[in-house]
Order: structure tokens, then C-alpha cells, then sequence
């Protein structure tokens, strides 16, 4: 959860344990009335901290809608790259993002 004063303002976290190559998918998301303050960045900042310590993680995987810039900035922001496109039945075209992490130990 992402909690700001007591308020639970967002979601964000790990989709699932690290598979095979040490790649693990990660989403987010913040309340409409709370979008634009930074808060996904900073959660997602944390998370790369939380993630660069777990010995069985090399890389973080996310993917955005084509149309949400806002979600893309924030990955820009930390240092993911845009690796692909792929088009999903439900949620359209998305673009693949990716993070290599430099294990901290």
C-alpha cells in the first residue's frame, strides 16, 4: 500500500516471485484524487531499494497503456527502458518496460 498521513492513496508491488532469469513483473497504481503528486514515483523508487536486495532478483518488468503517460513518466523517472510493445485481448496495445538491478546484497 502506498499510505500518505494515514491514507491509503495507491497500490503497489510485485506481481509474482522471481522467475528463472530473475525478472520480476511489477505493477502500480494511485487513487485519481491523489495522481500528480509523486507518489507513485517515490513508491516505485522504494520498491527498485526493496527489490535490488533480494539476491533471486536481476531485473523488474512492467507495462503500460499506450495512452497513460502519467504511469510511463513514472517509470522513466526510474530508470526503467521501454523494450517492446505487446497488444493484450483486454487491455489493448501496452508497452513492455524493463529495469536491471545492481544487487546490493
Amino acid at each position: 500500500m502506498i499510505v500518505i498521513d494515514n491514507e491509503v492513496v495507491g497500490l503497489c508491488g510485485q506481481k509474482q516471485a522471481p522467475d528463472s532469469d530473475g525478472t520480476v513483473e511489477i505493477g502500480f497504481g494511485v487513487a485519481s484524487s491523489r495522481r500528480g503528486r509523486g507518489y507513485a514515483t517515490r513508491a516505485i523508487a522504494e520498491l527498485i531499494n526493496i527489490a535490488s536486495r533480494d539476491m533471486l532478483v536481476h531485473r523488474l518488468m512492467a507495462e503500460t497503456a499506450v495512452a497513460n503517460i502519467a504511469s510511463q513518466r513514472v517509470l522513466e523517472r526510474n530508470a526503467f527502458v521501454r523494450t517492446g510493445t505487446r497488444s493484450d485481448p483486454e487491455d489493448g496495445e501496452l508497452i513492455v518496460w524493463h529495469r536491471e538491478l545492481a544487487v546490493q546484497g
